[in-house]
């Protein structure tokens, strides 16, 4: 018996053909620390674990620049803001694996669980994450979250001690990812709560499958996804920590699409037809943190020198080869409540020079200049980088000795303090101007290790904490311009740049964005 091909046949075919998921391999710059999000502060393992494996209560919409629903279908502020009370969505599931089997939908108990273990020093879990919690304790939640009510398993809610302007953006952040309590009951019945580093569950697009450090991280499509289930399976994260090995992966076809690319390879695929470019605004700072409780760096003078010495132009033809912006301060000027583009610390060698001489350091001094291997959308070349700033300081009698170290070594030590001068980035997470105050300079964040300045003081302090609380857009403005000021006069940053963030891929990828927030969602992108 012949099978007849039948119009109606072949066209069930077809459908069949169309709906085929094909494979997504993406070129990463680093491997992830890990996968327990909340552990953890770098882009490269939020793009790893929270980006693709889990979901948060809420998500930031970068182009309508608002909070927008995810696990939550709606939510409710008192009047006095104080309370926010969380409607959770219907019919979410988490990750069915090899290791994990849910006998139950998403609930308000795993939302609890996912911040108590963060905020409560009593919680069985808060002493298993070997990294602490540093996002949660920069953004000061332990003292801002009063407690964390469940009045059925559809309903949660959140009773701050303080109104905060920020708490709702907050909950976009990678760290407020919706663990499962009932995987981690399980986990710490086995007693192997480690676990939930190596083998994670979320209700994210993608499932984890297998992770081989510094080569490959396989996860495939979550057939029971709230959103529906992504055309790409499986997708692959591609590690390889040379940008020019990824260009040529991307042109061999090996991934379809790459990030972090250098500059070079951005101009070179503009003009491959075989290729595309994705770019937008970054809402990203590139900077030299100096950390403040290093003498001599501890002296406002010699953070000042080292600021005039910089020749910033020079820095970024060789570094960016035009794809960045000038910094001279903290934000990117699309920022609300930026304070201006203040050049008030132009390229001055004499001036460097006399500010080392007040401060008693007329012959100089040594001090170390530490960076990473592999280049990154924050720090294309880090050995030219380096090297740059190296021969600017030698001018001004600053001997610097630049020291390489592996990514996940450097943020680790970094978070210690035990830096000198540290090549660094930060992407905010949400367009909130204190996304970039509290991690980076509040006097919690020196604890929680992210205040790569390791400066402690009351009066910026007070700025960012009455900033949070602000009634009104322009209160805060205010108040953050004053932080921008201080930080300045202070010196505690060598501003470099504001990158654009730019993605290539073959030109058969469609429905990719690029987050200004150097975010990876991948829910939407297929492959032909």
């Amino acid at each position: 018996m012949r099978l007849a091909f039948t119009p109606l046949l072949l066209a069930v075919l077809g459908a069949c053909a169309t709906a085929q998921a094909n494979p997504l391999s993406v070129c990463t710059e680093a491997s992830p620390e890990g996968f327990d999000v909340v552990q953890y502060n770098s882009l490269t393992t939020t793009n790893a674990s929270a980006d693709v494996l889990m979901n948060r209560l809420v998500d930031f919409d970068a182009k309508a620049g608002k909070v927008v629903p995810s696990l939550a279908d709606r939510w409710e502020v008192s009047a006095d803001g104080l309370t926010y009370t969380f409607i959770l969505r219907k019919g979410v599931h988490f990750h069915t694996t090899e290791y994990f089997t849910p006998t139950r939908e998403l609930s308000a108990e795993d939302v609890a669980f996912s911040f108590k273990r963060m905020l409560d020093p009593a919680n069985p879990w808060h002493k298993v994450a070997q990294s602490g919690f540093p996002h949660a304790q920069s953004m000061q939640l332990p003292s801002l979250v009063k407690q964390i009510d469940t009045p059925d398993a559809s309903t949660v809610r959140f009773v701050l001690d303080h109104p905060d302007a920020t708490f709702l953006a907050t909950l976009s952040m990678g760290f407020a990812s919706i663990y499962s309590a009932e995987y981690a009951d399980q986990l710490m019945k086995a007693d192997t709560p480690e676990k939930l580093n190596s083998q994670p569950i979320g209700t994210g697009p993608f499932v984890f499958v297998r992770y081989q450090k510094d080569a490959q991280v396989r996860f495939k499509a979550n057939p029971d996804y709230f959103a529906g289930k992504p055309a790409v399976d499986p997708l692959i994260y591609a590690i390889s920590p040379d940008p020019s090995v990824r260009m040529q992966r991307l042109r061999a076809g090996e991934c379809q699409l790459t990030l972090s690319p250098k500059p070079q390879d951005i101009a070179t695929a503009k003009a491959d037809p075989k290729l595309q470019v994705f770019s937008t605004a970054a809402f990203m700072t590139a900077f030299v943190a100096i950390n403040t409780q290093h003498p001599p760096l501890d002296k406002p003078q010699v953070r000042q020198a080292i600021n005039f010495a910089f020749d910033k132009a020079n820095y970024l033809k060789a570094v960016f080869e035009g794809t960045a912006q000038p910094a001279n301060g903290i934000y990117p000027a699309n920022t609300w409540g930026y304070a201006g583009d203040s050049h008030l610390y132009d390229h001055d060698p004499a001036k460097a020079r006399k500010l080392l001489a007040d401060a008693g350091l007329k012959e100089g001094f040594s001090t170390t200049l530490w960076t990473r291997p592999s280049g990154s959308l924050l720090n294309p070349n880090p050995t030219a980088g380096a090297q740059a700033l190296q021969a600017d300081l030698a001018q001004v009698g600053i001997k610097a000795e630049i020291r390489i170290l592996e990514w996940g070594e450097l943020i680790r030590r970094a978070k210690a303090g035990e830096h000198d001068l540290l090549f660094m980035g930060w992407a905010g997470d949400n367009g909130d101007p204190d996304n970039f105050l509290t991690p980076q300079f509040s006097c919690a964040a020196v604890t929680s290790g992210t205040n790569f300045a390791r400066y402690c003081d009351p009066t910026l302090d007070g700025f960012i904490t009455k900033g949070k609380a602000g009634a009104t857009q322009a209160d805060r403005s205010e108040l953050y311009r004053q932080a921008q000021g201080l930080i300045q006069q202070q010196a505690l940053w060598l501003p470099l740049a504001h990158p654009e963030v730019t993605v290539l891929a073959a030109k058969g990828l469609k429905g990719y964005q690029p987050s200004p927030f150097g975010r990876q969602d991948f829910s939407h992108v297929s492959v032909d």
